[in-house]
């Protein structure tokens, strides 16, 4: 059975492949990535609905811990990151990382605990993946790019 040291670890090992030494900005960005991941994995499971209660819920226990992920703002298509984004150049890049560690940690956390860790493996298993996109040449696209961009394709095909 997984508890939150497994979750913690996992956070851990892909913080050290994803983000080691990444200044505030792509530090963010490669949070907004991860965390995507594990939306768009939840998502199929659990729906937007029961989603967005957790994320909510975890949200607002994140930034009572961590003020500075305030600008953070949930919305029907998950987590909006634009203001956190435009706050980087301000805020301490350590402050940051510790707050987004916990908000994931957390996130997932409660997930496991809710599904009885059914969704566990396969979350962790989609930050793991994340590594290697954030590392790459598309890193300066954002989230709300790539769902904006999504959004214009299905569009296009209908």
């Amino acid at each position: 059975m997984l508890d939150e040291s497994d979750h913690k670890a996992c956070v851990e090992a892909w913080l050290v492949r994803a983000a080691k030494g990444l200044p505030p900005e792509r530090l963010i960005q490669a949070f907004e990535q991860g965390f995507g991941a594990l939306w768009r994995r939840a998502h199929k499971t659990l729906g937007e609905v029961t989603l967005s209660a957790i994320v909510d819920r975890v949200l607002y226990d994140a930034t009572e811990q961590y003020p500075v992920l305030a600008p953070l703002k949930l919305e029907i298509s998950g987590i909006q990151w634009h203001e956190l984004r435009k706050t980087a150049g301000t805020v301490d890049r350590d402050q940051v990382a510790e707050g987004l560690r916990f908000f994931l940690v957390e996130f997932l956390t409660v997930l496991g605990n809710l599904t009885a860790n059914i969704l566990s493996p396969s979350l962790h298993a989609e930050l793991s993946k994340m590594v290697a996109e954030e590392r790459g040449p598309d890193t300066k696209k954002s989230s709300d790019q790539r769902r904006g961009s999504a959004r214009k394709s299905e569009n296009a095909k209908s």
